[in-house]
């Protein structure tokens, strides 16, 4: 990543994991700054605006639920990791929803968690720099919303809409291939990069998220089709069964 430092929060109650936590990071030469609860999370992020944000989901104060909702309404483009210690695939789910990257379950390894912070931070710097497949640098339709490419932002009418880093580049990789049958790994590899060690379950709920904001009834979605045992298609609005 060119040499650059990159800096990172991290929020964590343990002292024990948070103290490893900026040893291993900073170790590898990222800047760190070490935080004990979501209020100071936030004062933190808001002042020195970090490249990557690390949440403990159980925190005083704030949790990390709360901190991901409230960066997320300033910034949908800082990559979030959650980490949490609990097993229930909810906890993991609402941390997606409220517009994490990804999510980690403690206890992980030295070696997965700096391998998950540096995909991220890479996909970050592609999605700074110029996309090497031409993306559109002119507004598009997407279903019923508008995609404005200068903006990532997405608007049905006068109303605009955020997307994460992580939902544009699921939308991009639609729309490149109208009416095409795309697996869950190609979509992984599109958004997430080819060296993501997550699970096909984070694609999932993202793709749930993206529904929410492009279709009419998510529930019933006309644009952003299942194909069962695959992944998922994109059907364009003038398109027909």
């Amino acid at each position: 990543m060119s040499g650059e430092r990159f800096s990172i929060l991290v929020a964590e109650d343990d002292a024990s994991i948070r103290l490893g936590l900026v040893d291993v990071l900073e170790s590898e030469g990222y800047g760190v700054t070490a935080t004990a609860n979501g209020e100071e999370a936030l004062r933190e992020f808001s002042r020195d605006r970090p490249d990557l944000l690390l949440l403990d989901v159980m925190m005083p104060r704030k949790s990390g639920y709360d901190v991901c909702r409230d960066v997320r309404k300033v910034d949908s483009r800082v990559p979030i990791l959650m980490l949490t210690a609990k097993g229930e695939e909810i906890d993991k789910v609402l941390g997606l929803e409220l517009g994490a990257d990804d999510y980690m379950t403690k206890p992980f390894g030295v070696r997965e968690l700096l391998a998950r912070v540096a995909a991220a931070l890479r996909r970050s710097r592609l999605d700074d720099s110029v996309d090497s497949k031409s993306e559109p640098d002119q507004p598009f339709d997407f279903g019923l919303v508008e995609v404005d490419p200068a903006l990532r932002e997405l608007r049905k009418g006068e109303q605009g809409i955020p997307v994460t880093q992580l939902e544009y580049r699921l939308l991009l990789a639609f729309f490149r291939n109208p009416n095409r049958a795309l697996s869950r790994d190609h979509l992984l590899n599109e958004a997430w990069g080819i060296d993501y060690s997550g699970t096909t379950r984070t694609l999932d709920q993202h793709v749930s998220q993206l529904r929410k904001k492009v279709e009419p009834d998510p529930a019933n979605p006309r644009f952003l089709l299942t194909v069962h045992g695959l992944g998922y298609r994109y059907r364009p609005s003038d398109s027909t069964e």
